[in-house]
Formats: C-alpha cells, sequence, structure tokens
C-alpha cells in the first residue's frame, strides 16, 4: 500500500513524500506504470523551467523547502502559455508517479501570483552553475540559488539538533549579551560600540567621563565571545551554554575566518580535567553530526556534491586521539621540511600543521596542556608546571582547529595574581570567592563545523550574510 502525507493550507514540496501520518490513497494499474491518486494538494513555488509539448505543459517548481524540484502538469492553451521561468503560481492538483518514478502534480488549477521579470537583469541563470564568488556580490537574492539554500536548510537543522541535544544533556541556555567590556581573548580584536549622534553623546556626558564614553560611561564593545557570561550563569545554574553572534575585528580574508560569527559555547561544573571536558566533546560532535546526517541528508549530500566534496565522513567511526602540547611540537619538528610554514614553540600552530597531526593520527586530535604564554588568563595551570595550562585545541580534517577549551582557573588568589587579568574583571574572581566550582568548557565556531560537514570551501557560503574585512553588504 503506498502512502502520501496530509497537509493543511499549502503543502511544502519536501514534504509530499515524506513518512509520518499519513493518508491512504488509491493505486491504480494503468498500462505499464503505477498512478497515484491522492486528495488535493495545494503548493505554491518559483518555476524554475518549462518545457512546453503538443498538449501539455510541464512545469519545475521549486519552493525553497527542499533542493529537488516538483514537476507540475497542466494542459496548453493560452494561459499556460505565458507562464515562464522566475514567476511564482498557486497549483492545486493531484499528485501522480510518472512513468519515470518521479512524483508530479497534475493541476486542475494554476493561478499566477507575480512575474519573475528573469530577463530584467536577474544576475542567475537557471541552466547554469554559478562561481561562489559572483553569487556573492548578490546576497539579496543568493537564497534561491540551490546549493546556498540546500546549505541553509542544513544550517537550520544543525542549529536545532544542537539545541535538542544540550536540552537533553540538562545544559540551561543563556542569551550572552552581544554589548560587553571585557575582551574575553585579551587580544584586542574587538569592534568598538557607540551612538553615532555626536549630539547625544554631549547630551549625557557627565564629569571625568571622555564624550565618547558618555552613552554607558565606559568603552563598550561587541562580545568576542560569550564564555564569561556563561561561568558567571553555571555558578547558579550548573552546565550552561549558548549559540550566539560573537566578532572579531581580524585583518584577514581567509576562508576560515568572518568578522561577524556564530559560537556554540558550553561550560560544564565540576569538571575534574580535560579527557572528561575532550569526551564530552567527542561524544556531542559524533551524536549531533549523526542526527544531521538522519534529519537531512539529500540537502547534506546536494552541499557536498555542490562542494565537490567527499560525502564520507570517516571521523564518525573511529576514537579521536589526545597529544600534549609537546608530542605535538617534537612531531611537526621532526617533519618541519614538509611544510610552508615555521615551527616555532612560541607561537601556535598553521592550519598546515594543524591538518598534518590530523592526517598522521588518522583521526580528529585534541592537542591538550599548551605553553601559558600562548593562552588567555582565564585557564588553569598545571600545579605541576606552572609553564602549562590545562587547555585543549580540537584539530578536524579540512577545517584544522574546530574547537577551543580548558578548565578554569578556580583559585581566587592565583586569579587574581595573574599579570593578564583585566582590571574590569574583578566581579570575575568574586565567582571563585563567593562559592567556587571546578569549571571549564569550551567554544566552536559554527560556520566552520558546517564546512567539516558539507565540504564548502569558503566560510562566506555557509552563513546567510556574511561580513568580512572591506564587506559588510546590506
Amino acid at each position: 500500500m503506498l502512502f502520501i502525507k496530509r497537509f493543511k493550507s499549502i503543502q511544502r514540496i519536501a514534504h509530499i513524500t515524506e513518512p509520518g501520518d499519513s493518508l491512504q490513497v488509491q493505486v491504480r494499474l494503468d498500462m505499464d506504470f503505477i498512478h497515484i491518486v491522492s486528495n488535493t494538494f495545494n503548493l505554491q513555488g518559483w518555476i524554475k523551467s518549462v518545457r512546453r509539448l503538443k498538449n501539455n505543459v510541464f512545469l519545475d517548481i521549486n519552493d525553497g523547502s527542499t533542493s529537488g524540484k516538483l514537476q507540475v502538469v497542466l494542459p496548453r492553451n493560452p494561459e499556460t502559455q505565458q507562464l515562464g521561468a522566475g514567476s511564482v503560481i498557486s497549483a492545486v492538483g493531484r499528485v501522480q508517479v510518472a512513468p519515470n518514478g518521479h512524483y508530479e502534480l497534475h493541476a486542475d488549477e494554476v493561478k499566477f501570483l507575480s512575474e519573475g521579470h528573469l530577463q530584467d537583469g536577474y544576475p542567475f541563470s537557471p541552466k547554469q552553475k554559478h562561481a561562489p564568488e559572483y553569487v556573492r556580490e548578490h546576497l539579496h537574492l543568493r537564497s534561491r540559488v540551490d546549493y546556498i539554500a540546500a546549505q541553509l536548510r542544513v544550517r537550520h537543522r544543525a542549529q536545532k539538533i544542537i539545541h535538542d541535544y544540550m536540552d537533553e544533556q540538562g545544559f540551561v541556555k543563556i542569551d550572552t549579551p552581544m554589548l560587553t567590556t571585557n575582551d574575553c581573548e585579551g587580544a584586542g580584536e574587538v569592534f568598538r560600540v557607540q551612538p553615532e549622534s555626536a549630539q547625544l553623546l554631549k547630551q549625557m556626558g557627565r564629569p571625568n567621563v571622555p564624550q565618547d564614553q558618555s552613552y554607558f560611561d565606559q568603552k563598550v564593545f561587541l562580545s568576542v565571545s560569550g564564555q564569561l557570561h556563561l561561568e558567571a550563569m553555571s555558578y547558579g545554574l550548573g552546565n550552561t551554554y549558548t549559540l550566539a553572534p560573537a566578532f572579531r575585528a581580524e585583518n584577514s580574508k581567509s576562508p576560515l575566518h568572518l568578522a561577524e560569527f556564530y559560537m556554540f559555547e558550553a561550560e560544564l561544573v565540576q569538571l575534574e580535567g580535560l579527557d572528561v571536558l575532550a569526551e564530552f566533546i567527542e561524544r556531542m560532535l559524533k551524536d549531533v553530526t549523526n542526527r544531521v546526517l538522519d534529519a537531512n541528508a539529500a540537502d547534506l549530500h546536494f552541499c557536498q556534491q555542490s562542494a565537490n566534496a567527499s560525502s564520507e565522513l570517516p571521523w564518525l567511526q573511529v576514537p579521536w586521539k589526545m597529544l600534549s602540547y609537546d608530542e605535538a611540537l617534537e612531531l611537526l619538528l621532526a617533519n618541519q621540511s614538509s611544510f610552508k610554514t615555521a615551527v616555532t614553540a612560541d607561537e601556535g600552530f598553521s592550519k598546515e600543521q594543524e591538518l598534518f597531526l590530523v592526517s598522521h593520527c588518522a583521526a580528529p586530535v585534541f592537542v591538550v596542556d599548551w605553553p601559558t604564554r600562548q593562552k588567555p588568563f582565564y585557564m588553569k595551570s598545571s600545579r605541576n608546571n606552572p609553564e602549562r595550562v590545562h587547555a585543549l585545541d580540537l584539530l578536524m580534517p579540512t577545517v584544522g582547529e574546530l574547537c577551543g577549551g580548558s578548565l578554569r582557573e578556580s583559585d581566587a588568589a592565583r586569579l587574581s595574581s595573574h599579570p593578564d587579568l583585566p582590571k574590569e574583571l574583578n566581579w570575575y574572581v568574586e565567582l571563585r570567592k563567593y562559592g567556587g566550582l571546578q569549571t571549564g568548557g569550551f567554544g566552536m565556531g559554527f560556520e566552520r563545523y558546517l564546512q567539516l560537514l558539507s565540504g564548502v570551501k569558503n566560510i562566506r557560503d555557509v552563513i546567510p550574510f556574511p561580513r568580512y574585512p572591506h564587506s559588510c553588504k546590506m
């Protein structure tokens, strides 16, 4: 018995053949193929292409719910003769199975909703594959390009799955602020925020406060991370997380960097060791990824094909490795003739070197116990070796570093005496004073994760409206 899902009002193309609560339909054998005769369906979408034969017109329509298209069959007459690519139509009819095995809608009624005007300067040809750089020049229209639409549906599904997973694990979602007075990483890569109106700033002026700071009475920035705010909430709520915008003022045009991106960050309480944090990250990423594959396989495969990337994700099937920083550095130094970038003990690893470590281990790699001088003030120092902090970087195929995390310094005295502790973070020390906890956590660039899944080469193509140096359109 064959089934088709029942939907109210306007149906979405992606849902027509989904399993679930279904309505039994009649099946009629006619010649050498099957017709499915269903209840009436009502669809709306854009005409992607038109084919006109002697008696019928065949429209390929898409409504944004899937990378596939649905063929609409209607009689050829003076009214249907006017339909063209790009126009929006509403079609009412019955779904059948065509001789080629695909579903099609035999329309009883078609309404013309708006004209496409594709001949009047529309930048994308329906039958042509356009370079991502070209598509990026038309941000307001690029959701109509199939591979961008598929990527954005994968993005939506991955976000929902992350939220579901963290809720199942007992984490509380925190909406961390985008306006902040701290530079969490201490690298100075912050965007300053102040009113544009000089008159307003003058009106709000106070003694001993610079006029450009008069709105908040101090310097304010766009957040580079929600970590410190998560820590504050975790001291009263337990495990917390956020998935929120972050901003970095870097002069980088690499395919892995954006000025505005999304960070998935989590803070875990009563965390005793980096091995426990690494285990959580590995389990979470494997589970979330498998759920994305189950929920949105067609779109993900379409993205991988469009990017000429493999559909295999072998890192889902193998245990991940752990190397100390010193072990990783020794490996890189032993192979430094293979690299275009120099290997130095005073700096982090380049992407080329990160990918070498992943390839050498034949699995994703957690690099742990980093030099103190390379990491921020909040990371917990080793009690056996003050030159090292309990920090980890997760290195993955294709993208290199995906996650960075650490145990947090829980000793108020040690934290207070850290030479890089910002003066305005007394509240951060107070967290330890009033009932301190052992905590740790990590941050993951969400767009990099999407690149890892889809194989998309440039990070600007996995976010709806990319912002990067010399470009902030719309």
